[in-house]
């Protein structure tokens, strides 16, 4: 268990997806480029084995983005996408209907 204020510092905000590209060297890696309204972000997301970049473009996706900017295999990533883990692989989450780009979920 984590107190709620632990929670309330998540920065948590939908992103449309509008380049996706795998990452030389990596079989599960894909370099996503997404627009949040006010800024792109590049994030790097373990989901090559489930989604091809094709059908990820515009695709509208929650991701923490208030997280510390990490490379990985030489690319940073500034944020994390959310899934579920449905018996090992990765669901992304979607919202039920088209939202503005940015806009922070509570």
């Amino acid at each position: 268990m984590i107190p709620f204020s632990d929670f309330q510092k998540l920065d948590i905000r939908i992103g449309t997806i509008i380049e996706a590209a795998p990452i030389k060297g990596s079989e599960k890696l894909l370099r996503l480029m997404l627009d949040f309204g006010d800024e792109k972000r590049q994030i790097v997301a373990g989901i090559a084995a489930w989604y091809t970049p094709e059908e990820l473009l515009q695709k509208q996706i929650p991701v923490i983005a208030n997280l510390e900017p990490r490379m990985i295999k030489g690319v940073e990533s500034q944020g994390m996408i959310l899934a579920a883990d449905d018996e090992g692989r990765a669901v992304l989450l979607h919202p039920e209907k088209p939202v503005a780009k940015g806009s922070k979920v509570r």
